[in-house]
């Protein structure tokens, strides 16, 4: 298959620019380029169809876990495909459904019994949302007034229309917004543009008060806070200060609403531990994962809630109380067994220890890039790395759109075999968890170069 891949090159990329329309890409600038088309992988790296080699620095969009081409993951899922590859879970099971859901209640903040699969992150979030929604009308004392979600400014948990409803970056979302329910707005914690502390010595705590009033003023219509634990990725790597989230986790129990913890990009180890959560000992009501989850191998995602959510959906068929949401491909078996093995690597001895002396040395190699004339800011938690590009250091202006900065750095990045992509001005790291200190070291000289080669020339 391969000989035949690396002898019609061309043929594929024609066939590209003719056929396929890809996601987040604006297909007219895509159109005059020669595509990159991917015909392996190897460890952390990936081999297009003209023999290039590229560094995986953004872990095939945020999900690879163990590199590609992993063995024990590999066998996992030809096991599978000696089984079965595919049956309902609708009013059926599958045994790595089952063992998947344990693990995932084992490891998962403590309280969360229930496991729902779905495909992808955005369609674990609207399952948390539609959940929280049903929920509140069907518990022992009903409050059908709890319908409206409250959403971080610059959130982002997906694309599918509910997930975009509690999103709020304008540049993914604003042309949908006539599709859409409202949800309630609050600041987002993002010290670096902060309309609260920007430019205080320390954190005022001012974002967390804003979350206070809005729950103060409305708990009576509240369903539910929706978070992206320590970090929001999407919004350009926003790390938040250290016990927000905690804060947060108080405000939902003392004024009753549900809260959702989204760590579709946070979770497997991205932040230095399984879950971000742990770090300040949260346990949500929904608890949304994907990506990670099968080690960046396969569609498959979980939103795992609590038997107090769990029990308000049951009842006498009659009752209409069932949770009427569902996906061909819930609880794919061959997904299922790729996540089992993902979890196996994952929680073997050594894993985690050798993580964080990664993380301490991804962060002492991004101290240069502060130096640099055109870094605003660089934000960091876990391997999860965020560096914002500025016109100008001392009054933070943002670059201008029609520069297109960020795409021209990684555009240079490619070209000395690193694949990153930017979010908007801000170039986003964040490779596989697998990968070594050379390959790392590597990575952050081809980022500091492709930023001083673009932004000082």
């Amino acid at each position: 298959m391969y000989k035949d891949i690396f002898t019609d090159t061309q043929n594929l990329k024609d066939a590209d620019r003719r056929f396929v329309w890809h996601p987040f890409t604006q297909m007219q600038d895509y159109a005059r380029e020669a595509p990159v088309v991917i015909a392996r992988g190897d460890g952390v790296y990936l081999e297009d169809v003209d023999g290039n080699r590229y560094l995986d620095g953004f872990a095939s969009m945020w999900c690879n876990v163990h590199g590609h081409r992993v063995p024990e993951i590999d066998a996992a899922i030809r096991a599978q495909l000696d089984a079965v590859a595919h049956t309902t879970l609708l009013g059926l099971s599958n045994v790595p459904a089952i063992r998947l859901a344990e693990r995932l209640v084992e490891i998962a903040p403590a309280g969360l019994t229930r496991v729902f699969y779905s495909d992808d992150g955005a369609t674990a979030v609207e399952v948390a949302v539609k959940m929280a929604f049903q929920y509140w009308r069907q518990r022992r004392d009903p409050r059908p007034g709890k319908t409206r979600f409250v959403r971080l400014e610059a959130s982002y948990h997906g694309d599918t229309v509910g997930a975009i409803s509690v999103g709020g970056i304008d540049l993914f979302h604003a042309a949908y917004r006539p599709l859409l329910f409202e949800s309630i707005p609050v600041p987002s914690p993002h010290r670096y543009r902060c309309a609260f502390c920007q430019g205080q010595p320390a954190c005022s705590g001012a974002c967390g008060d804003a979350l206070e009033g809005a729950l103060q003023e409305r708990s009576g219509e509240v369903a539910a806070v929706i978070v992206e634990p320590l970090a929001q990725a999407a919004a350009g790597m926003i790390t938040h200060p250290p016990g927000y989230l905690r804060r947060v986790a108080d405000l939902c129990r003392r004024y009753e609403v549900l809260l959702i913890a989204d760590e579709v990009a946070t979770g497997f180890g991205r932040t230095g531990r399984m879950f971000a959560c742990e770090h300040e000992g949260v346990t949500p009501d929904l608890f949304c994962l994907a990506k990670g989850l099968t080690g960046g191998y396969l569609p498959l995602a979980a939103t795992l809630t609590t038997d107090e959510v769990y029990r308000a959906f049951l009842g006498d068929y009659a009752e209409r109380r069932t949770f009427f949401h569902g996906h061909t491909y819930t609880g794919n078996p061959l997904g299922c067994a790729a996540a089992l093995a993902n979890l196996d690597l994952l929680q073997r001895e050594g894993f985690w220890e050798d993580l964080r002396r990664r993380v301490r040395l991804l962060s002492e190699g991004l101290e240069r890039f502060r130096d640099l004339p055109h870094v605003g800011e660089v934000r960091q938690c876990g391997f999860m790395v965020g560096i914002e590009l500025v016109r100008d250091r001392e009054t933070r202006a943002p670059c201008r759109w029609e520069e297109r900065v960020g795409v021209r750095v990684c555009a240079e990045a490619r070209g000395r075999g690193l694949l990153i992509r930017p979010l908007a001005h801000v170039i986003a790291l964040m490779p596989p968890l697998s990968i070594g200190d050379a390959d790392l070291r590597r990575m952050l000289d081809i980022t500091y170069d492709s930023i001083r080669e673009v932004t000082e020339t």
